[in-house]
């Protein structure tokens, strides 16, 4: 039996390939995903990296962790296909505690807002 390419690399040389053409935008669909933590914060920071040299870097990210959460520049957060909130990460508590969410202390802000993009409407 061969050992074969892991997902996690998988995903690591598909980012890669894509970097050697240099583009002017990424667009990345759940790049951490089946990745660890230390990996993914690692991916994460190398796009913040790219992102402050002037590459546009667009990605869908399922449930980060809030250090990875709190690298984004801007976060969009969407439910049944509107947008709920469009901002910085630091800014989410204070949106949400306007509206009567309270993002409970020394807790992962990303689970609160799955949460509340999930509610049902009433």
């Amino acid at each position: 039996m061969r050992r074969g390419v892991s997902g996690g690399e998988r995903k690591r040389i598909s980012i890669g390939y894509e970097l050697i053409t240099n583009p002017a935008l990424m667009l990345l669909d759940e790049p951490t995903s089946g990745l660890d933590s230390s990996t993914a914060l690692r991916i994460v920071k190398l796009l913040k990296k790219l992102s402050t040299r002037g590459m546009g870097v667009l990605a869908t990210i399922h449930q980060p962790s809030s250090e990875l959460f709190m690298l984004f520049d801007r976060v969009i957060l969407l439910s049944e296909g509107f947008t709920i909130y469009s901002g910085p990460p630091d800014k989410v508590a204070a949106f949400f505690s306007n509206w009567g969410f309270n993002m409970p202390k020394f807790s992962n802000p990303a689970d609160k807002l799955s949460s509340i993009a999930s509610m049902p409407k009433s």
